[in-house]
């Protein structure tokens, strides 16, 4: 396969497979506490932290799509998701997804789907993360279980993916991806989920299971933003982040874990934690 131009082969092989590892972990080191510090506060610090990631997301999400800003629908994509991450903080999770809908709606009749499919995958998983983190007795612990397990389904990928390589897991979606990666992702997750439940009080197995529930799901969330890149003729959704790419490529497994366990704290009720 020849070297796609915006990536040349002779500098991959210059800087080897842990070419990026240093200004990822430079990365983290600055997001990570910037995040586990507002899921832990909660209140208006996560509810705004949440509300200028959809914000962000929306942007890229209207760059991905080849939107021109000359154009008012992508700027409806924005005020849609300025709008909806509040409602749902302030009002309620029907409020925030309410505005989404009627934004998309909108977007819709401008025939622009893109942009209102990317509307509604995005504003479902932010109403998902406010709702999650908003009960009072479980939000603080079930949110932080869920962004554990996405992290660790993230470097266990990463990590297993480049010290073993082999076989690829979908070449036509994510020529990177491989199998050893996506078995160290949802083992790393695995771990996560069974910890979260010892040191929580739970029993280690169902925190395993949940665990693996929405690492799986990370991962697919991380297939399909590939995808979307491919679709898209593009390979990072923005340069934002040094060594991540844009907040899609970052928060991809975050976008579709988070409706999981919103729908799983849903039916196991409020104030209840999801690896007990």
């Amino acid at each position: 396969m020849p070297a796609r131009p915006d990536r040349p082969a002779g500098r991959e092989r210059a800087a080897g497979p842990w070419g990026d590892l240093g200004i990822r972990v430079l990365s983290a080191a600055v997001l990570v506490p910037l995040a586990l510090a507002a899921v832990w506060f909660g209140a208006i610090s996560f509810v705004a932290l949440v509300g200028l990631g959809a914000v962000g997301l929306g942007a890229e999400w209207v760059m991905l799509c080849h939107e021109s800003w000359r154009h008012p629908a992508g700027w409806l994509v924005i005020a849609s998701l300025t709008l909806t991450v509040p409602a749902a903080g302030c009002v309620s999770a029907t409020s925030g997804l309410a505005v989404a809908l009627v934004g998309a709606a909108l977007t819709f009749l401008w025939r622009r789907r893109c942009l209102a499919g990317g509307l509604l995958y995005i504003a479902l998983a932010m109403v998902a993360l406010v709702w999650l983190r908003a009960d009072q007795a479980a939000g603080r612990g079930n949110t932080l279980f869920l962004m554990l397990t996405v992290w660790a389904s993230d470097v266990g990928a990463y990590l297993a993916g480049r010290l073993i390589g082999g076989a690829k897991l979908a070449p036509l979606i994510s020529p990177g991806k491989t199998w050893s990666g996506a078995a160290g992702g949802l083992l790393a997750a695995i771990a996560i989920g069974a910890g979260a439940a010892g040191l929580g009080g739970g029993t280690w197995w169902h925190g395993a299971l949940v665990a693996a529930l929405l690492g799986v799901i990370a991962q697919g969330g991380d297939l399909f933003e590939s995808f979307l890149k491919r679709r898209f003729g593009v390979k990072d959704s923005s340069h934002l982040i040094p060594g991540h790419g844009g907040l899609l490529d970052r928060l991809d497994g975050v976008l579709t874990a988070a409706p999981m366990a919103a729908a799983l704290a849903l039916i196991l009720g409020r104030g209840v934690l999801l690896w007990t």
